[in-house]
């Protein structure tokens, strides 16, 4: 299975992500596309498999992604600071893979019926859906 994280900014969500999927020992590859150089490094050093930087990777990416996540702004064009563009927004969302969005209330966009959560909780809910995609310990 090709798990695919995509995040920006600092990278600290995709690399929490990468890290507890790592843990996880699922048997996935763990692919890391960072909107910037810093997201990437930083999903990379917690032990993503493979890393890329930028628009065209996450184009790339999403069309043989099994499964998508990140926050669920990258939905949304301009969404994290501007650094979704809105072909990546469209890949993400054109994308035959399952997504596992991660619900941050912020930027503008708005969860309702989500109550807010520390990124750490969410982010294992976002891990145990991974899992559950998987079929439990396999992928």
């Amino acid at each position: 299975m090709k798990l695919v994280i995509i995040d920006g900014q600092s990278g600290r969500m995709g690399a929490l992500l990468a890290e507890r999927i790592k843990a996880a020992k699922l048997p996935c590859e763990v692919l890391a596309v960072g909107t910037n150089a810093i997201a990437t490094a930083a999903m990379m050093k917690a032990g993503a498999d493979q890393g890329a930087t930028g628009e065209n990777p996450v184009l790339v990416a999403c069309r043989t992604a099994d499964v998508i996540a990140g926050p669920i702004g990258i939905l949304s064009a301009d969404a994290l600071l501007g650094e979704i563009t809105p072909a990546m927004a469209a890949a993400v969302c054109q994308s035959g893979a399952k997504r596992v969005l991660i619900p941050v209330n912020h930027c503008d966009n708005y969860i309702v019926g989500v109550p807010e959560q520390p990124i750490g909780d969410l982010v294992a809910a976002a891990v145990l859906k991974v899992t559950d995609l998987c079929g439990g310990s396999s992928c």
